[in-house]
């Protein structure tokens, strides 16, 4: 197992932010842009936009160029399931679920399917913290 926060700590990291959007009152909107303002390679994932932030989105994680070290959610509980399904379909291990995106039945998914993830916490705040 990896450290998720230890991860942080590369710049090399791959990011994959389910829920990126271009709408400055979203936290996708900002989680997005701050990971990217930190050097990490971050690929916006997003069904109803083409691009965020000036960049390619992807509408799924299956159209992702690549596999991304961390699926960090940023997307209401319901979508949050959705979204792990997707993750153990590709055997994507990593995820990390912000405040908001979880409920009780994320909790027990997460559980259920061993996934590595951080749940409840801001990867905002804990990439500040590695740097």
């Amino acid at each position: 197992m990896t450290d998720l926060a230890a991860l942080l700590a590369d710049p090399a990291t791959t990011i994959a932010v389910v829920g990126a959007t271009d709408n400055p009152g979203k936290y996708g909107y900002v989680i997005y842009r701050d990971l990217k303002s930190k050097g990490y390679n971050v690929y916006p994932v997003n069904r109803h936009r083409s691009s965020v932030g000036g960049d390619p989105a992807f509408p799924n994680l299956t159209a992702l160029p690549v596999k991304p070290d961390i699926v960090d959610i940023v997307v209401p509980p319901d979508q949050t399931l959705k979204v792990l399904g997707e993750v153990v379909a590709l055997g994507l291990p990593r995820v990390w679920v912000q405040p908001g995106a979880e409920d009780a039945a994320v909790e027990e998914f997460i559980a259920d399917h061993d996934l590595e993830a951080v749940v409840n916490a801001c990867i905002m705040v804990r990439s500040r913290l590695s740097a």
